[in-house]
Protein backbone atom coordinates (compact mmCIF):
# COMPACT_ATOMS: atom_id res chain seq x y z
CA UNK A 1 0.00 0.00 0.00
CA UNK A 2 1.44 3.37 -0.50
CA UNK A 3 2.43 5.47 2.33
CA UNK A 4 -0.32 8.70 0.91
CA UNK A 5 -3.16 6.22 0.58
CA UNK A 6 -2.37 4.23 4.03
CA UNK A 7 -5.73 4.36 6.84
CA UNK A 8 -5.27 6.23 9.85
CA UNK A 9 -6.16 3.28 11.68
CA UNK A 10 -2.58 0.90 10.01
CA UNK A 11 -1.45 4.63 10.48
CA UNK A 12 -2.08 4.05 14.25
CA UNK A 13 -0.87 0.23 14.34
CA UNK A 14 2.64 1.11 13.17
CA UNK A 15 2.82 3.83 15.82
CA UNK A 16 0.74 2.33 18.71
CA UNK A 17 3.88 -0.57 17.91
CA UNK A 18 6.60 2.12 18.23
CA UNK A 19 5.12 3.29 21.85
CA UNK A 20 4.38 -0.21 22.86
CA UNK A 21 8.49 -0.33 22.12
CA UNK A 22 9.09 2.90 24.32
CA UNK A 23 7.11 1.44 27.52
CA UNK A 24 8.65 -1.81 26.49
CA UNK A 25 11.96 -0.72 27.47
CA UNK A 26 11.21 0.49 30.56
CA UNK A 27 8.95 -2.46 31.87
CA UNK A 28 11.24 -5.40 30.41
CA UNK A 29 14.58 -4.31 32.32
CA UNK A 30 13.01 -4.04 35.58
CA UNK A 31 12.79 -8.12 35.76
CA UNK A 32 16.15 -8.24 34.79
CA UNK A 33 17.65 -6.22 37.45
CA UNK A 34 18.41 -9.01 39.72
CA UNK A 35 20.28 -10.54 37.04
CA UNK A 36 22.25 -6.96 36.30
CA UNK A 37 22.49 -6.73 39.85
CA UNK A 38 24.49 -9.52 39.90
CA UNK A 39 26.08 -9.68 36.86
CA UNK A 40 27.65 -6.47 37.03
CA UNK A 41 28.20 -5.85 40.48
CA UNK A 42 25.91 -2.95 41.25
CA UNK A 43 24.41 -1.50 44.17
CA UNK A 44 21.13 -0.16 45.14
CA UNK A 45 21.80 3.27 43.73
CA UNK A 46 23.73 1.95 40.72
CA UNK A 47 20.72 -0.60 39.71
CA UNK A 48 18.43 2.22 39.55
CA UNK A 49 20.70 4.27 37.22
CA UNK A 50 19.72 1.35 34.93
CA UNK A 51 16.25 2.47 34.59
CA UNK A 52 16.66 5.86 35.50
CA UNK A 53 19.42 6.92 32.46
CA UNK A 54 16.50 5.86 30.21
CA UNK A 55 13.86 7.49 32.04
CA UNK A 56 15.65 10.39 32.62
CA UNK A 57 17.03 10.89 29.27
CA UNK A 58 13.78 10.34 27.96
CA UNK A 59 11.96 12.57 29.73
CA UNK A 60 14.09 15.79 29.96
CA UNK A 61 14.25 15.55 26.35
CA UNK A 62 11.07 14.92 25.41
CA UNK A 63 9.62 18.51 24.87
CA UNK A 64 13.10 18.86 22.22
CA UNK A 65 11.71 15.88 20.59
CA UNK A 66 8.25 17.00 20.06
CA UNK A 67 9.45 20.85 19.08
CA UNK A 68 11.95 19.10 16.87
CA UNK A 69 9.09 17.42 15.26
CA UNK A 70 6.58 20.51 14.27
CA UNK A 71 10.36 22.15 13.31
CA UNK A 72 11.81 19.42 10.89
CA UNK A 73 8.79 17.20 10.27
CA UNK A 74 7.06 14.66 12.53
CA UNK A 75 7.90 11.87 10.15
CA UNK A 76 11.41 12.31 9.76
CA UNK A 77 12.12 13.40 13.43
CA UNK A 78 10.28 9.53 14.57
CA UNK A 79 12.36 7.68 11.72
CA UNK A 80 15.58 9.37 13.39
CA UNK A 81 13.80 8.26 16.70
CA UNK A 82 13.44 4.55 16.29
CA UNK A 83 16.91 4.52 14.29
CA UNK A 84 18.37 5.22 17.22
CA UNK A 85 16.67 3.33 19.57
CA UNK A 86 17.30 0.45 17.72
CA UNK A 87 21.01 1.18 17.49
CA UNK A 88 21.46 1.98 21.62
CA UNK A 89 19.26 -1.04 22.00
CA UNK A 90 21.71 -3.42 20.63
CA UNK A 91 24.62 -1.80 22.64
CA UNK A 92 23.00 -1.94 25.51
CA UNK A 93 22.62 -6.16 25.30
CA UNK A 94 26.07 -6.20 24.19
CA UNK A 95 27.30 -3.90 27.24
CA UNK A 96 30.69 -5.27 28.89
CA UNK A 97 30.21 -3.38 31.82
CA UNK A 98 27.79 -1.00 34.34
CA UNK A 99 29.03 2.52 32.83
CA UNK A 100 28.62 0.95 29.26
CA UNK A 101 25.06 -0.64 29.89
CA UNK A 102 24.25 2.90 31.52
CA UNK A 103 25.60 5.08 28.94
CA UNK A 104 23.50 2.83 27.00
CA UNK A 105 20.44 3.07 28.20
CA UNK A 106 20.83 7.25 28.23
CA UNK A 107 21.18 6.77 24.11
CA UNK A 108 17.96 4.89 24.42
CA UNK A 109 15.87 7.44 26.29
CA UNK A 110 17.34 10.05 23.38
CA UNK A 111 16.12 7.72 20.57
CA UNK A 112 12.86 7.45 22.71
CA UNK A 113 12.42 11.01 23.31
CA UNK A 114 12.44 11.65 19.42
CA UNK A 115 10.13 8.93 18.85
CA UNK A 116 7.26 9.24 21.21
CA UNK A 117 5.86 12.89 21.21
CA UNK A 118 6.03 12.76 16.86
CA UNK A 119 4.00 9.29 17.62
CA UNK A 120 1.51 10.81 19.58
CA UNK A 121 1.39 14.34 17.13
CA UNK A 122 1.06 12.00 14.32
CA UNK A 123 -1.48 9.96 15.58
CA UNK A 124 -3.68 13.80 16.60
CA UNK A 125 -3.20 14.89 13.22
CA UNK A 126 -5.27 11.69 11.53
CA UNK A 127 -7.83 11.99 14.10
CA UNK A 128 -9.43 15.21 14.21
CA UNK A 129 -13.30 14.17 15.44
CA UNK A 130 -14.05 13.35 19.12
CA UNK A 131 -15.22 9.86 18.60
CA UNK A 132 -12.31 8.65 16.53
CA UNK A 133 -9.52 10.64 18.75
CA UNK A 134 -11.43 9.27 21.65
CA UNK A 135 -11.03 6.03 20.18
CA UNK A 136 -7.24 6.05 19.02
CA UNK A 137 -6.38 7.53 22.67
CA UNK A 138 -8.10 4.27 23.81
CA UNK A 139 -6.04 2.15 21.82
CA UNK A 140 -3.25 4.17 22.94
CA UNK A 141 -3.70 3.65 26.54
CA UNK A 142 -4.19 0.34 26.28
CA UNK A 143 -0.89 -0.36 23.97
CA UNK A 144 0.74 1.91 26.98
CA UNK A 145 -0.17 -0.47 29.86
CA UNK A 146 0.09 -3.78 27.50
CA UNK A 147 3.54 -2.52 26.80
CA UNK A 148 4.54 -1.89 30.69
CA UNK A 149 3.06 -5.78 31.03
CA UNK A 150 4.35 -7.37 28.74
CA UNK A 151 7.59 -6.30 29.20
CA UNK A 152 7.39 -8.07 32.54
CA UNK A 153 6.53 -11.43 31.01
CA UNK A 154 8.72 -11.24 28.20
CA UNK A 155 11.81 -9.96 30.78
CA UNK A 156 10.97 -12.86 33.38
CA UNK A 157 10.90 -15.39 29.72
CA UNK A 158 13.80 -14.32 27.95
CA UNK A 159 15.95 -13.73 31.36
CA UNK A 160 14.91 -16.93 32.56
CA UNK A 161 16.01 -18.71 28.92
CA UNK A 162 18.90 -16.48 27.98
CA UNK A 163 20.24 -14.03 30.33
CA UNK A 164 19.53 -10.15 30.93
CA UNK A 165 21.00 -9.01 27.76
CA UNK A 166 18.08 -11.18 25.39
CA UNK A 167 15.50 -8.16 26.42
CA UNK A 168 17.85 -5.53 24.76
CA UNK A 169 18.30 -7.75 21.63
CA UNK A 170 14.44 -8.34 21.57
CA UNK A 171 14.12 -4.31 20.52
CA UNK A 172 16.46 -4.30 17.81
CA UNK A 173 14.56 -6.29 15.28
CA UNK A 174 11.13 -4.93 16.41
CA UNK A 175 12.64 -1.05 16.08
CA UNK A 176 13.62 -2.04 12.73
CA UNK A 177 10.63 -3.61 11.95
CA UNK A 178 8.61 -0.04 12.70
CA UNK A 179 11.10 1.86 10.70
CA UNK A 180 10.75 0.03 8.07
CA UNK A 181 6.23 0.13 7.86
CA UNK A 182 6.77 3.82 8.91
CA UNK A 183 9.06 4.58 5.88
CA UNK A 184 6.80 2.36 3.63
CA UNK A 185 3.03 3.29 4.66
CA UNK A 186 3.30 6.95 6.46
CA UNK A 187 3.74 9.92 4.33
CA UNK A 188 5.63 12.40 4.64
CA UNK A 189 5.14 15.87 5.99
CA UNK A 190 5.55 19.39 5.69
CA UNK A 191 8.01 21.39 8.26
CA UNK A 192 6.23 24.04 9.73
CA UNK A 193 9.87 26.14 10.23
CA UNK A 194 10.85 27.79 13.37
CA UNK A 195 13.94 27.45 15.65
CA UNK A 196 14.62 24.97 18.11
CA UNK A 197 15.48 26.23 21.83
CA UNK A 198 18.82 24.43 22.32
CA UNK A 199 20.09 26.72 25.86
CA UNK A 200 16.44 25.91 26.94
CA UNK A 201 16.85 22.00 25.96
CA UNK A 202 20.14 22.18 27.72
CA UNK A 203 19.80 24.22 30.94
CA UNK A 204 16.12 21.58 31.16
CA UNK A 205 18.33 18.22 30.60
CA UNK A 206 21.13 19.48 33.05
CA UNK A 207 18.45 20.77 35.92
CA UNK A 208 16.71 17.07 35.72
CA UNK A 209 20.18 14.88 35.80
CA UNK A 210 21.50 16.93 38.77
CA UNK A 211 17.96 16.71 40.70
CA UNK A 212 17.47 13.10 40.24
CA UNK A 213 20.78 12.68 40.85
CA UNK A 214 21.18 14.19 43.71
CA UNK A 215 17.81 12.75 44.97
CA UNK A 216 18.93 9.61 44.25
CA UNK A 217 22.13 9.49 46.23
CA UNK A 218 21.30 12.34 48.82
CA UNK A 219 23.70 14.63 47.38
CA UNK A 220 22.09 17.92 48.24
CA UNK A 221 24.31 19.92 46.36
CA UNK A 222 23.90 18.60 43.57
CA UNK A 223 19.54 19.03 44.12
CA UNK A 224 20.46 22.61 45.13
CA UNK A 225 22.03 23.09 41.25
CA UNK A 226 19.31 21.18 39.41
CA UNK A 227 16.59 23.62 41.41
CA UNK A 228 18.61 26.45 40.20
CA UNK A 229 19.05 25.37 36.76
CA UNK A 230 15.45 24.84 36.81
CA UNK A 231 14.75 28.26 37.94
CA UNK A 232 17.17 29.19 35.09
CA UNK A 233 14.64 27.26 32.48
CA UNK A 234 11.88 29.39 33.65
CA UNK A 235 13.91 32.27 33.07
CA UNK A 236 15.22 31.54 29.50
CA UNK A 237 11.87 30.56 28.63
CA UNK A 238 10.37 33.95 29.35
CA UNK A 239 12.90 35.78 27.31
CA UNK A 240 13.45 33.16 24.62
CA UNK A 241 11.96 34.46 21.00
CA UNK A 242 11.36 30.85 19.98
CA UNK A 243 10.98 29.05 23.60
CA UNK A 244 11.17 25.46 23.66
CA UNK A 245 8.15 25.53 26.04
CA UNK A 246 5.87 28.32 24.93
CA UNK A 247 2.95 30.13 27.33
CA UNK A 248 0.45 29.48 24.64
CA UNK A 249 -0.29 25.99 25.04
CA UNK A 250 -0.04 26.43 28.91
CA UNK A 251 -3.40 28.18 28.25
CA UNK A 252 -5.16 25.89 26.62
CA UNK A 253 -8.33 23.77 28.00
CA UNK A 254 -6.85 21.50 31.48
CA UNK A 255 -3.18 21.54 29.67
CA UNK A 256 -1.26 22.82 32.22
CA UNK A 257 -3.41 20.92 35.28
CA UNK A 258 -3.37 17.31 32.93
CA UNK A 259 0.25 17.55 32.99
CA UNK A 260 1.12 18.52 36.84
CA UNK A 261 -0.83 15.49 38.06
CA UNK A 262 0.58 13.29 34.74
CA UNK A 263 3.96 14.13 36.53
CA UNK A 264 2.59 12.97 39.79
CA UNK A 265 1.41 9.92 38.37
CA UNK A 266 4.86 9.18 36.41
CA UNK A 267 5.97 8.80 39.77
CA UNK A 268 3.57 6.31 40.69
CA UNK A 269 3.47 4.11 37.49
CA UNK A 270 7.51 4.17 37.57
CA UNK A 271 7.72 3.23 41.01
CA UNK A 272 4.89 0.20 41.44
CA UNK A 273 6.58 -1.34 37.53
CA UNK A 274 10.17 -1.32 39.79
CA UNK A 275 9.62 -2.05 43.04
CA UNK A 276 6.66 -5.13 42.19
CA UNK A 277 8.98 -7.28 40.49
CA UNK A 278 11.65 -6.84 43.08
CA UNK A 279 9.60 -7.64 45.51
CA UNK A 280 8.05 -10.47 43.99
CA UNK A 281 11.64 -11.64 43.48
CA UNK A 282 13.82 -10.73 46.64
CA UNK A 283 11.17 -10.91 49.06
CA UNK A 284 8.75 -13.94 48.06
CA UNK A 285 11.38 -16.00 46.29
CA UNK A 286 9.42 -15.73 42.30
CA UNK A 287 11.78 -16.37 39.31
CA UNK A 288 11.45 -14.40 36.30
CA UNK A 289 9.25 -16.68 34.63
CA UNK A 290 6.65 -16.78 37.77
CA UNK A 291 6.81 -12.85 38.31
CA UNK A 292 5.63 -12.87 34.17
CA UNK A 293 2.52 -14.71 34.80
CA UNK A 294 1.60 -13.54 38.18
CA UNK A 295 1.15 -10.17 36.62
CA UNK A 296 -1.00 -10.94 33.70
CA UNK A 297 -3.82 -9.88 35.70
CA UNK A 298 -2.36 -6.27 36.39
CA UNK A 299 -1.62 -6.14 32.55
CA UNK A 300 -5.56 -7.54 31.38
CA UNK A 301 -7.10 -4.74 33.78
CA UNK A 302 -4.95 -1.66 32.41
CA UNK A 303 -5.58 -2.84 28.49
CA UNK A 304 -9.05 -3.36 29.42
CA UNK A 305 -9.45 -0.03 31.53
CA UNK A 306 -7.51 1.99 28.53
CA UNK A 307 -10.13 0.56 26.44
CA UNK A 308 -13.27 1.71 28.69
CA UNK A 309 -12.25 4.76 29.88
CA UNK A 310 -12.96 7.04 26.72
CA UNK A 311 -16.55 5.37 26.27
CA UNK A 312 -16.82 6.00 29.91
CA UNK A 313 -16.02 9.61 29.78
CA UNK A 314 -18.49 10.07 27.16
CA UNK A 315 -21.52 9.48 29.38
CA UNK A 316 -19.61 10.73 32.66
CA UNK A 317 -17.84 13.90 33.77
CA UNK A 318 -14.13 13.26 32.77
CA UNK A 319 -12.92 14.32 36.29
CA UNK A 320 -15.05 11.98 37.51
CA UNK A 321 -13.83 9.34 35.47
CA UNK A 322 -10.15 10.03 36.19
CA UNK A 323 -10.77 10.73 39.96
CA UNK A 324 -12.57 7.19 40.49
CA UNK A 325 -9.27 5.15 38.70
CA UNK A 326 -7.39 7.01 40.89
CA UNK A 327 -8.98 6.13 43.90
CA UNK A 328 -8.83 2.65 42.75
CA UNK A 329 -5.37 2.82 42.32
CA UNK A 330 -4.46 4.31 45.74
CA UNK A 331 -7.29 1.41 47.26
CA UNK A 332 -4.74 -1.13 45.23
CA UNK A 333 -1.33 0.29 46.67
CA UNK A 334 -2.30 0.10 49.96
CA UNK A 335 -3.57 -3.24 49.38
CA UNK A 336 -0.55 -4.00 48.27
CA UNK A 337 1.62 -2.30 50.87
CA UNK A 338 2.11 -4.73 53.67
CA UNK A 339 4.23 -7.13 51.50
CA UNK A 340 4.31 -9.84 53.78
CA UNK A 341 7.51 -12.33 53.30
CA UNK A 342 4.87 -15.21 53.15
CA UNK A 343 2.84 -13.92 50.39
CA UNK A 344 1.76 -15.94 47.47
CA UNK A 345 -0.97 -14.83 44.72
CA UNK A 346 -4.28 -15.52 45.51
CA UNK A 347 -4.29 -13.62 49.13
CA UNK A 348 -1.32 -11.02 48.35
CA UNK A 349 -0.92 -10.19 44.82
CA UNK A 350 -4.15 -10.94 43.18
CA UNK A 351 -6.67 -8.12 44.43
CA UNK A 352 -4.48 -5.12 44.45
CA UNK A 353 -3.25 -6.21 41.04
CA UNK A 354 -6.68 -5.90 39.38
CA UNK A 355 -7.70 -2.77 41.45
CA UNK A 356 -4.10 -1.07 40.14
CA UNK A 357 -4.53 -2.26 37.04
CA UNK A 358 -7.97 -0.61 36.33
CA UNK A 359 -6.97 2.62 37.76
CA UNK A 360 -3.80 2.86 36.32
CA UNK A 361 -5.09 2.60 32.46
CA UNK A 362 -8.54 4.61 33.32
CA UNK A 363 -6.10 7.23 34.64
CA UNK A 364 -3.64 7.24 31.79
CA UNK A 365 -5.83 7.25 29.29
CA UNK A 366 -7.94 10.71 31.00
CA UNK A 367 -4.93 12.93 31.34
CA UNK A 368 -3.33 12.19 28.40
CA UNK A 369 -6.99 13.11 26.71
CA UNK A 370 -7.04 16.23 28.75
CA UNK A 371 -3.26 16.94 28.05
CA UNK A 372 -3.93 17.29 24.02
CA UNK A 373 -7.31 18.53 23.97
CA UNK A 374 -8.11 21.54 22.17
CA UNK A 375 -4.35 21.60 20.81
CA UNK A 376 -3.99 23.20 17.10
CA UNK A 377 -2.37 21.23 14.83
CA UNK A 378 0.51 23.65 14.83
CA UNK A 379 1.55 22.47 18.30
CA UNK A 380 0.39 18.88 17.92
CA UNK A 381 4.27 17.77 18.46
CA UNK A 382 5.18 19.82 21.34
CA UNK A 383 1.95 18.58 23.09
CA UNK A 384 3.03 15.00 22.59
CA UNK A 385 6.34 15.99 23.89
CA UNK A 386 4.86 17.61 26.88
CA UNK A 387 2.71 14.74 28.23
CA UNK A 388 5.26 12.14 27.89
CA UNK A 389 7.72 14.30 29.43
CA UNK A 390 5.77 15.19 32.49
CA UNK A 391 5.18 11.42 33.07
CA UNK A 392 8.85 10.82 32.80
CA UNK A 393 10.19 13.27 34.50
CA UNK A 394 7.98 12.50 37.29
CA UNK A 395 8.96 8.91 37.45
CA UNK A 396 12.43 9.54 37.34
CA UNK A 397 12.65 12.24 40.54
CA UNK A 398 9.61 10.02 41.97
CA UNK A 399 12.02 6.67 41.72
CA UNK A 400 14.77 8.19 43.21
CA UNK A 401 12.99 9.62 46.11
CA UNK A 402 10.94 6.28 46.45
CA UNK A 403 14.40 4.60 46.59
CA UNK A 404 15.67 6.27 49.30
CA UNK A 405 12.69 5.47 51.04
CA UNK A 406 12.72 1.78 50.05
CA UNK A 407 16.60 1.59 51.94
CA UNK A 408 15.14 2.98 54.45
CA UNK A 409 11.99 1.40 55.36
CA UNK A 410 11.94 -1.52 52.14
CA UNK A 411 9.49 -1.91 49.84
CA UNK A 412 6.24 -1.42 52.19
CA UNK A 413 6.62 2.36 52.68
CA UNK A 414 7.40 3.15 49.09
CA UNK A 415 4.29 1.01 48.10
CA UNK A 416 2.69 3.40 50.53
CA UNK A 417 3.91 6.39 49.46
CA UNK A 418 2.82 5.61 45.85
CA UNK A 419 -0.46 4.90 46.91
CA UNK A 420 -0.23 8.49 49.28
CA UNK A 421 0.33 10.18 45.89
CA UNK A 422 -2.40 8.45 44.13
CA UNK A 423 -4.89 9.83 46.40
CA UNK A 424 -3.01 12.86 46.34
CA UNK A 425 -3.95 12.73 42.69
CA UNK A 426 -7.52 11.97 43.16
CA UNK A 427 -8.10 15.06 45.47
CA UNK A 428 -6.44 17.45 42.72
CA UNK A 429 -8.30 16.49 39.86
CA UNK A 430 -11.32 16.98 40.88
CA UNK A 431 -10.44 20.72 42.19
CA UNK A 432 -7.73 21.56 38.88
CA UNK A 433 -9.88 19.99 36.22
CA UNK A 434 -12.79 22.11 34.28
CA UNK A 435 -16.33 20.72 34.82
CA UNK A 436 -16.89 20.50 31.57
CA UNK A 437 -13.78 19.70 29.54
CA UNK A 438 -14.09 17.56 26.78
CA UNK A 439 -11.47 14.73 26.68
CA UNK A 440 -10.62 15.37 22.80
Amino acid sequence: MAAGRSSPWLALGVLATAQFLVVLSTSIVNVALPQIRTGLGLGSAGLSWVVNAYVLVFGALLLFGGRSGDVFGLRRVFLSGVALFAVSSLAAGLAPGAGTLIAARAVQGVGAALLAPTALALVLTRFTDARGRGAALGVWGAVSGAGGAAGVLLGGLLTGAFGWRAVFFLMVPSAVAVLVATWLLLPADRPRGGRLDVPGSVTATAGLVALTYGLSDGRWVAVAAGVLLLVGFVVLQRRAADPLLPARILRVGSVTAANVLMTLLGAVWLGLFFFLPLYQQRTLGYGPVEVGATQLPLALMITVSSWAAPRLAGRFPPRVVLATGLLLLAVGLAWLSPVPADGSFLPTLLGPSLLIGTGVGTAFVQLTALSTAGVPAADAGLAGGLVNATRQIGGAVGLAALTAISDRGGYGPAFLTTAALALLIALLSIVAISRKEPTS
